[in-house]
């Protein structure tokens, strides 16, 4: 447990609230409180307050209950193994709650531990040297977060003793962030990366799920303490507008219709469809300038999946298609057809329209390679049929895939496109320094969590639309 603890934020926080304060429990009680919100400990006990359906968390911002009440908003993750959490302070009454876009320090904490994650991570796989991260944070917070006002996010720039520590900036204009100055030729490197997630189930009675996520990653090597840089983000015409948008602590000023725009509100005429234009004064080293998620009308591949028992042999059909507004150019697709609780497969008969079918060593995973293009006709199939051996320990297992309920999963990166059309006018990028800049800017397009479940049997659903 690594923990840092701002005694003059949590006056101000009593200050704010004051009959209604909740205050922070000891370092102890609020992990065991925390591990037990997000089902780490007790998950097989159903408790109310935690697990009524009524109750979904579509964020990662959770209450808290503790011996003195419950402590909100509670900013928390899991990534790797390891939990990262952060209670932003609210600069206003608590009830009742205000919307989570209105806590301008939600953004700040989430930017703070993403900034703690980048740090940690590579080491995640080596316990000594995760250790010793971890051990090297506590000083490492002190210069990125002294008072508990993030100044400095990046923390790999971060020196770890503070004998190396150099002092600040003389120039007074040099924010914090700004670690270093750039000498050389300015050139600005935009990528936009959207990630799209999906629940497809081919039912009349269900709706599918998608939505999109999406980050814009910069890197700003401009000579000057404080340079200015606006980046201008456009949208296709009719294009889905951005919405939940969340941007870096570096952005100087936006257009306050542009973050209010949510996806737990339905859309209407009036909401705001760009140009989203962000002043700012870019950090050293390469950041997210901001996130959004966006309601796109299609999903880019639909898929239906058949898994049925017939006697002593599984038949299996799946069909896919790329929709026709989808590039056609993947960098990699496939998709993974597991079978869980159940022995390997004793005998496969298969035939694919494309591509090329592959066994797991273990024998309880088909792995579908589809490459880089789908046919002209932008469809493909797989039909056949399996058999299974006895189980083994070493066979995957699963609580919800149990009797037919199985899924198919895709896995694709298409590169140079995104979903809603969002991209960055190279022209439009505006930088108030000396020299030409060279800008390169690039998109991309990701799967994840991309579902596609059996049709023939019943499936964690997130909506249902009620029958007559």
């Amino acid at each position: 447990l690594s923990c840092r603890r701002y005694p003059t934020v949590e006056i101000r926080a009593e200050t704010f609230n004051g009959s209604t304060h909740v205050p922070v429990p000891s370092d102890s009680a609020f992990l065991k409180a925390l591990l037990f919100e997000l089902r780490l400990v007790d998950d097989h006990v159903f408790v109310e307050h935690r697990d009524t359906c009524t109750r979904i968390n579509h964020s990662s911002v959770y209450s808290v209950r503790t011996e003195g009440g419950d402590l909100w908003p509670v900013l928390a993750f899991q990534k790797s193994g390891v939990i990262y959490a952060c209670l932003p302070l609210v600069e206003e009454t608590l009830e009742p709650r205000p919307p989570l876009l209105t806590v301008s320090g939600l953004s700040q904490g989430l930017a703070l531990l993403l900034g703690i994650v980048d740090y940690i991570s590579p080491s995640r796989k080596n316990e000594a040297e995760l250790n010793a991260k971890i051990g090297q944070l506590r000083n490492l917070l002190i210069q990125a977060c002294p008072l508990g006002t993030p100044l400095n996010t990046n923390i790999r720039s971060l020196n770890s003793s503070f004998d190396d520590i150099q002092e600040m900036p003389t120039d007074e204009n040099q924010p914090a962030w700004r670690s270093n100055t750039y000498k050389g030729k300015p050139q600005v490197n935009v990528c936009i990366t959207e990630k799209v997630k999906c629940m497809q189930y081919d039912k009349r009675d269900v709706v599918d799920m998608w939505q999109v996520y999406g980050a814009v990653n910069c890197k700003c090597d401009i000579e000057g303490s404080a340079p200015n840089v606006t980046l201008s983000l456009n949208l296709p015409m009719n294009g889905p507008p951005l919405q939940d948008i969340v941007v870096h602590h570096c952005v100087t000023s936006v257009d306050p219709a542009m973050l209010m725009s949510s996806s737990a509100e339905p859309l209407d005429d009036s909401v705001y469809s760009g140009p989203y234009k962000f002043p700012f004064v870019p950090p050293s080293d390469s950041f997210n300038l901001c996130y959004y998620t966006s309601q796109v009308p299609v999903p880019p591949i639909l898929g239906c999946y058949q898994f049925i028992e017939e006697e002593s042999q599984f038949k299996i059909t799946v069909n896919l298609k790329l929709h026709e507004s989808i590039k056609n150019s993947f960098e990699y697709c496939e998709a993974r057809i597991p079978f869980f609780n159940r022995g390997p497969i004793a005998q496969l008969e298969y035939k694919v329209s494309y591509g090329q079918l592959d066994l797991s060593r273990e024998k309880s995973l088909l792995v579908w390679v589809l490459g880089q293009k789908f046919p002209k006709s932008l469809e493909v199939s797989l039909t056949g049929t399996v058999s299974f051996g006895t189980a083994g320990k070493e066979h995957p297992t699963d609580y919800v895939c149990t009797g037919n309920t199985a899924y198919v999963k895709l896995y694709f990166r298409i590169p140079d496109f995104t979903l809603t059309g969002c991209y960055v006018d190279q022209h439009s990028i505006q930088i108030f320094a000396p020299g030409k800049p060279k800008i390169t800017a690039s998109g991309e397009l990701i799967s994840s969590d991309y579902y596609i479940w059996n049709s023939k049997a019943p499936a964690p659903m997130v909506y249902k639309t009620l029958l007559d």
